[in-house]
C-alpha cells in the first residue's frame, strides 16, 4: 500500500512538472481561439501583424484556423541556446512621436470632446462623452476587425490606414461597421459605450508597424 502511494505521489509530481515545462515552452505561442484574425493577435501581443504572417509562414489573405498555433516572436522555434538576448515587448514600449505627413492621410477627432483628452501610458488617449455619442473613423480606411475578444478593450474596432499605420476605437456599445468594409473618414462606426470604472468613455489609439504612436500628434489642433 504504501509502494502503491509512493508510485501515485510520484506520477503526480512528475505531471507537475510536466505542466510546468510545457508553459514555460509555450509562452512564445499562441493557440487561435474563435474570432481571432492576425490583426488582433498582433494587437494584443503588440507586434506587427505582417510580422506575425511572415513568422507563421501565413498568406497574403491573413487566414488563420481555429486551433491553429502560432509563434510570438521570430526566434520563438529557435532552441532556446540559438536564442537571442530578449529585447522589450514592443506592448510595453513607450509611444514614438512619428511625422503623420508622411502617411498621406487627412485626419479627424474620433468623437466630439467633452473634456481635454486623457493620456493613457504607454498608448493612446481616453476621450470622455455620454452613452451613445457618435464614434467616427479617425481617417479612411479599411476595418480590420470589429470584435470583443480582446480582454479590457471592451468592443473594439481595429482599421487600417494604408501599409503601417492601425487605428483603435475600444470600449464601443454596438459597432456599426463590419471586418473587411471600407470606410471614410469621419464615418460614424459605432456608439460609445461604457469603460472602466463605468463611464462613458472612448479608447483611441493609433499604431505604426506594431507600436503605439501619440495620436495627438495627427490628429488637428481644433475641430
Amino acid at each position: 500500500m504504501r509502494c502503491r502511494r509512493s508510485i501515485c505521489a510520484l506520477c503526480l509530481y512528475c505531471l507537475v512538472l510536466s505542466g510546468c515545462a510545457d508553459t514555460a515552452g509555450q509562452r512564445n505561442v499562441y493557440i487561435v481561439r474563435p474570432q481571432d484574425t492576425v490583426y488582433s493577435i498582433a494587437w494584443r501581443y503588440g507586434v506587427d501583424f505582417r510580422d506575425l504572417a511572415r513568422w507563421n509562414h501565413i498568406g497574403p489573405d491573413f487566414r488563420i484556423t481555429i486551433g491553429q498555433t502560432l509563434i510570438l516572436t521570430p526566434d520563438a522555434a529557435a532552441p532556446p541556446a540559438e536564442r537571442p538576448n530578449p529585447s522589450p515587448s514592443p506592448q510595453h514600449a513607450p509611444p514614438i512621436a512619428p511625422a503623420p505627413m508622411a502617411s498621406g492621410l487627412s485626419w479627424t477627432w474620433p468623437t466630439d470632446r467633452t473634456s481635454a483628452p486623457q493620456p493613457v501610458a504607454g498608448g493612446g488617449i481616453l476621450l470622455p462623452g455620454s452613452l451613445g455619442q457618435d464614434i467616427r473613423a479617425a481617417a479612411s480606411g479599411r476595418v480590420v476587425y470589429s470584435g470583443s475578444g480582446i480582454r479590457a478593450y471592451g468592443n473594439l474596432i481595429i482599421i487600417k490606414h494604408g501599409e503601417n499605420l492601425l487605428s483603435a476605437y475600444a470600449h464601443a456599445r454596438e459597432s456599426l461597421v463590419h471586418e473587411g468594409q471600407e470606410v471614410h473618414l469621419g464615418q460614424v462606426i459605432a456608439h460609445m459605450g461604457e469603460g472602466a470604472p463605468q463611464k462613458p468613455v472612448l479608447y483611441f489609439e493609433i499604431r505604426r508597424n506594431g507600436r503605439p504612436v501619440d495620436p495627438l500628434s495627427f490628429l488637428p489642433q481644433t475641430k
